[in-house]
């Protein structure tokens, strides 16, 4: 696995020489003061989705100093998280520079009592291998992923056999806590947590102001793009959806995305007949907000599904391919469907008649 992403078999049998630790099988940790996690390759749903860890740790060990190492492109899903004391931004490009790349160096040297290396669907041996080059007494790792041995499990003392086939429908907030389980350390909260402040809220709540919104009216919130087209659920389906909810509810309407998602929200603003607002290129934060003061939101499988599930805010997810137990937000009103592998299968009644539900719950 890992294996196929070395430059070389020479390259890897050298590492394999100079960096192998032997493993110790001893589950007592100790006490835990400082404690490093390295999440540099997963995406942002990832790292929403495997919050229950963070959580895990700080309720075994509160008194706890807790940094997450992510990547450039996932780190925003960490920021103003209270369960994470201090955040590093790993980006690989920049280790060609010499004075970042000591800087990295110069961040893994401090001391550690323990590193932990996480997993969900795939192994990277970059985290395997800064999990090695940190000054840490503990190093936890995955010696397999699904019964396909971690090639690079040698980088760790404490190796833990991860495996989904075990609980194919669990879900990954559950599924992620398995390396530190056989350590005495998880937890019964799943949900996931993005700590946005008092300064999101304002500016959630002038965006409001500046688009005339009505406290009288629903307030729903769409995000209609996704990163991977099969999870994207038709375009106009949502102006569909829109165009009913609009005809039966005094609502006001706001999407959320980037420049990534603009020929989408274009093509929804375009074929409606009704207003809809854009909420574009915010900061996690700052979305986390204005969803949290909505009346429900609705979403394709994609990041901002899991930032909509953060909050208390009654929320719709729609599946296509995806295992909706694996990935769907945990918690009051969150709400999934998923008729088959096709996200199109989802008619526009299916997720009308769940908001009917939700929005008669959630009545100001």
């Amino acid at each position: 696995m890992t294996s196929k992403k070395l430059p070389s078999n020479y390259f890897y049998l050298f590492i394999k020489a100079i960096f192998s630790v032997k493993e110790n099988t001893n589950k007592n940790l100790g006490q835990l003061k400082k404690i490093l996690i390295i999440r540099q390759h997963n995406q942002l749903g990832d790292l929403l989705a495997g919050v229950s860890l963070f959580r895990a740790l700080k309720e075994k060990y509160p008194d706890s100093h807790l940094t997450l190492l992510a990547s450039i492109e996932n780190y925003h899903g960490a920021l103003k998280n209270k369960f994470i004391d201090e955040l590093f931004v790993f980006n690989k490009l920049q280790m060609y520079n010499p004075i970042k790349f000591f800087l990295f160096i110069k961040f893994l040297r401090q001391k550690f009592d323990a590193v932990i290396v996480p997993v969900t669907v795939s192994i990277s041996f970059t985290s395997n291998i800064i999990a090695r080059l940190s000054n840490s007494n503990i190093r936890i790792g995955p010696k397999s992923l699904d019964g396909k041995p971690n090639e690079s499990a040698f980088l760790f003392d404490r190796r833990v056999d991860i495996d989904w086939r075990k609980y194919p429908d669990s879900n990954v907030a559950e599924h992620i806590l398995e390396i530190v389980k056989p350590f005495g350390i998880e937890t019964k909260d799943f949900r996931s947590v993005i700590s946005f402040d008092e300064s999101d809220l304002n500016y959630a709540n002038t965006y409001l102001s500046q688009i005339n919104y009505n406290k009288d009216s629903k307030l729903i919130g769409l995000h209609v793009g996704a990163g991977k087209p099969p999870n994207r659920w038709s375009l106009q389906k949502y102006v569909e959806l829109i165009s009913r909810l609009n005809t039966n509810y005094n609502c006001t309407f706001y999407l959320t995305g980037t420049n990534f998602d603009k020929e989408e929200i274009e093509y929804v603003i375009n074929h409606s007949n009704v207003k809809i607002n854009q909420f574009l290129n915010h900061p996690i934060t700052e979305i986390a907000a204005i969803i949290s003061l909505s009346d429900l939101f609705i979403s394709n499988d994609t990041g901002i599904m899991h930032v909509a599930g953060t909050t208390d805010t009654p929320q719709i997810s729609l599946f296509g391919p995806t295992n909706p137990f694996n990935w769907a937000p945990i918690g009051m009103n969150k709400i999934y469907i998923r008729k088959s592998d096709l996200i199109d299968d989802i008619q526009v009644e299916d997720v009308f008649n769940i908001c009917t539900i939700l929005l008669k719950n959630n009545e100001k």
